[in-house]
């Protein structure tokens, strides 16, 4: 069959390399393009590009490997395209959307936790301090907010963190 002049299956290898390296440009510059999915509600662009990737590389694989007729070969391709798109979206898309944003954290998140010393903090020297954090242990460098000695493994309270460096107080449970 001809379209435009040209092969179906040109034209499905065009479609497929088009569509393919959209994909992978939508991967690297996706954010500039974020509220274009919000504004099509379920229809994301990436959703969009994936369709019509399966349904390209569908549509060229069968045109070359079998002799059905090319309306029933757009027909199969385009029904295994729209299932691989909504298993991509339902088990992969939904997902990662729905999972935490970032493991990291950053030093404003640090001040008024609790840590434990690890290197004793001397008046006016450093020690170090280690947090539990999701993501594991954060251990960081550490002073002592009032000038004070603080011993190895004692609990501290996170006041302030100044050039990463956290400045700290001993934590006593019951402040009375």
């Amino acid at each position: 069959m001809t379209l435009f002049g040209m092969p179906i299956e040109t034209i499905y290898l065009i479609l497929l390399i088009v569509s393919g390296s959209l994909t992978i440009l939508y991967l690297f510059f996706g954010d500039v393009l974020e509220g274009l999915g919000e504004a099509t509600g379920f229809l994301s662009p990436i959703l969009i590009l994936a369709f019509i990737t399966f349904f390209s590389a569908g549509g060229y694989i069968l045109e070359l490997l079998t002799s059905l007729n090319s309306f029933l070969i757009m027909a199969i391709a385009a029904i295994t395209a729209f299932l691989l798109d909504i298993i991509l979206n339902v088990f992969v898309l939904v997902p990662m959307s729905s999972a935490e944003q970032s493991l990291s954290y950053t030093e404003k998140s640090l001040e008024g936790r609790i840590g434990k010393v690890i290197i004793s903090i001397p008046e006016k020297g450093f020690g170090e301090v280690v947090i539990e954090s999701y993501s594991g242990m954060i251990s960081k460098p550490a002073a002592s907010f009032e000038d004070m000695e603080i011993p190895e493994g004692s609990e501290v309270l996170v006041i302030e963190v100044k050039d990463g460096v956290l400045h700290v107080m001993p934590y006593k449970k019951n402040f009375t």
